[in-house]
């Protein structure tokens, strides 16, 4: 028993494979506090260079009816999702009574890169470089994208958000309204505007500070240890995160952010109730380690000496396991949108398994790690009609998101799967400002003697009916629990993985007694389920649930307006494989003692 438990710790570790299933394209984003009215204030004319260098004033756009001047960022998620929209708005009213002007005001963002932002979102209206955010101060701009309208006089008429499509931590499949728009429309019409601001939503706009750096606390000895084992694997070139924290100079210009963002507990991402259970891929920050950050920045960000550094992580370009006996590739390159929410996508293959196949590494990879946000690889049973495909997929086979790890399986252990089964490929996309392909692969290492496999890691679901699912519109608690099976011999629970989409709200798995249905302990409590966030939960130490007991499952939906992510509060919504649709399952994966 003794080297059953070392395994399972073992295998704990090694299962971080698909441990976060994440979307990063909202982690540095945050709303501008209220502050007093910014309508009516006169802004006086200003000259700045344009990405190509040339100087540009406000004088230029004094016959213009009204001129909108946006503050963006190259890096900020919402900024690179709002330039093709404010192009958009462009081309539509026109240049003769319009004119809309981009301000980068970022100390991090130079003009060859403000030049490039504008290339690669095909803008072609002016952008220009605010070196010392002088002008971002005039207006008491604080994020991007943050919009001001001005009429003829350069008064402010509007001030806020462009439209409520995107905010902080989702988005909807299209704005419901669209405030800069009937903003202008009203100006230009001589009418008085009935909405002049709204709430800004978005990236702080990094500025120059007049702080000196003082302090023992610096980012050579204390802050870089902290960024290289909790956000590094993300935030670094080529990953979905909005921008990189592996030098100093990538940090300078995102303090306020990520001084937001670590208060908030946004970042790093994690949403289990730390009163149930232990787990071995929590990310979390410990309070020393906020403290640490917090005083850093308070102090000015002092540098450190470079001898201090320590050696950052290495993350390997090439495949991480093995190298696999089948590499798995869908069968078509996706087209990823600029903007907008895509549906899950599903691509079926037949992996034309004479034999069973016992499984022992697992790497999902994607080509476009841009906007990937995660893959997950399920095992449909042989026989399976398409009509079932997605009522009676079986376990996950391998999974990707930024930051996690690929499955490595300990000796003697392995995920088998039966000879004739079908492989469902589930890609979730995140839009960043520009179209792009992504066609990403999964490679599987098979076990070279399978007689020495000992034991197997299986999956298990407490799946909610697809034909019961029903939730009413309007309704903001609705309550469904399923059970799993109840288990005939001692199993060692491994991971926890609840899913819903966009009307989750909470999700907990408690461990049940069956003979008096009494709860033994809450094993993992979610109390604001994120579908932006697809975690798996790994326990610290494998969890033994013994004969007569079984894990209930019990999640809750909200159908009302006042869930953000709501496409459609008004609505009846019953199972499906879409984020507009629903489902219930709580996935688990264990081993058999």
């Amino acid at each position: 028993m003794f080297q059953r438990i070392i395994l399972l710790e073992r295998l704990t570790i090694t299962l971080l494979a698909i441990a976060c299933l994440t979307i990063h394209s909202q982690t540095t984003l945050g709303t501008e506090p209220k502050s007093k009215s910014h309508i009516g204030k006169k802004i006086s004319p200003f000259t700045l260079d344009n990405c190509y260098g040339r100087a540009v004033s406000l004088d230029k756009f004094a016959n213009k009816k009204a001129i909108v001047v946006a503050f963006l960022g190259n890096e900020c998620p919402l900024a690179k999702l709002y330039g093709p929209r404010l192009e958009k708005l462009q081309q539509t009213f026109g240049t003769d009574d319009v004119a809309v002007v981009g301000i980068n005001s970022n100390k991090q963002d130079s003009l060859t890169e403000v030049l490039a932002y504008s290339h690669r979102h095909k803008i072609t209206f002016q952008m220009l470089k605010d070196l010392g955010n002088k002008v971002a101060d005039a207006f008491a701009a604080e994020r991007t994208p943050e919009v001001f309208l001005l009429d003829s006089t350069f008064a402010v008429r509007y001030h806020g958000r462009i439209d409520d499509q995107y905010y902080v931590g989702g988005s909807r499949a299209r704005p419901e309204i669209s405030e800069l728009s009937d903003a202008i429309k009203q100006l230009l019409a001589g009418e008085d505007i009935t909405v002049t601001e709204t709430p800004v939503e978005g990236c702080h706009i990094g500025r120059i500070k007049s702080i000196p750096p003082s302090g023992s606390i610096t980012f050579t000895e204390h802050i870089a240890p902290i960024f290289n084992n909790h956000c590094m694997r993300c935030h670094r070139e080529g990953e979905i995160a909005p921008f990189n924290l592996t030098r100093y100079e990538d940090v300078v210009g995102w303090e306020d952010t990520i001084l937001e963002v670590i208060e908030e507990d946004r970042m790093p991402p994690w949403f289990a109730n730390p009163k149930h259970g232990e787990f071995a891929n929590d990310p979390r920050l410990s309070s020393d380690q906020k403290d640490l950050i917090f005083t850093w920045i308070e102090n000015g960000m002092p540098k450190g000496n470079l001898a201090d550094l320590p050696t950052q992580p290495e993350f390997t370009e090439g495949w991480q396991i093995p190298q696999p006996d089948q590499v798995l590739t869908m069968p078509e390159s996706f087209p990823v949108p600029a903007e907008g929410i895509v549906d899950y996508q599903y691509f079926v293959i037949d992996p034309e398994w004479m034999e069973d196949k016992y499984i022992v590494a697992t790497e999902a990879r994607p080509q476009n790690r841009s906007v990937v946000h995660h893959i997950l690889l399920y095992v449909i049973p042989p026989n399976t009609p398409p009509r079932d495909y997605f009522r009676t997929r079986g376990p996950i086979l391998a999974g990707y998101a930024p930051g996690a790890i690929p499955l490595t399986t300990p000796d003697g252990v392995a995920i088998k799967v039966q000879a004739g089964s079908q492989l469902l490929f589930e890609m979730h996309y995140t839009p960043n400002g520009y179209a792009q392909k992504d066609q990403s692969c999964v490679g599987l290492c098979f076990a070279k003697e399978p007689s020495k496999i000992k034991r197997e890691l299986k999956g298990d679901a407490a799946s909610y009916p697809p034909r019961q699912l029903i939730i009413e519109p309007h309704d903001p608690d609705k309550q469904l629990i399923q059970d799993s099976r109840k288990t005939k011999r001692k199993v060692a629970l491994i991971s926890m993985t609840p899913h819903m989409h966009l009307r989750g709200k909470s999700f907990r798995y408690d461990l049940i007694d069956a003979k008096t249905d009494h709860v033994i302990e809450t094993l993992l409590d979610v109390p604001a389920y994120d579908f932006n966030w697809q975690l798996k939960y790994i326990l610290k130490k494998p969890k033994i649930i013994r004969p007569g007991q079984f894990i209930r499952c019990t999640a809750i939906f909200d159908n009302s307006a006042s869930n953000l992510a709501n496409p459609a509060p008004d609505q009846r919504v019953r199972w499906g494989p879409q984020s507009d649709d629903e489902m219930m399952i709580g996935f688990m994966e264990y081993i058999p003692l």
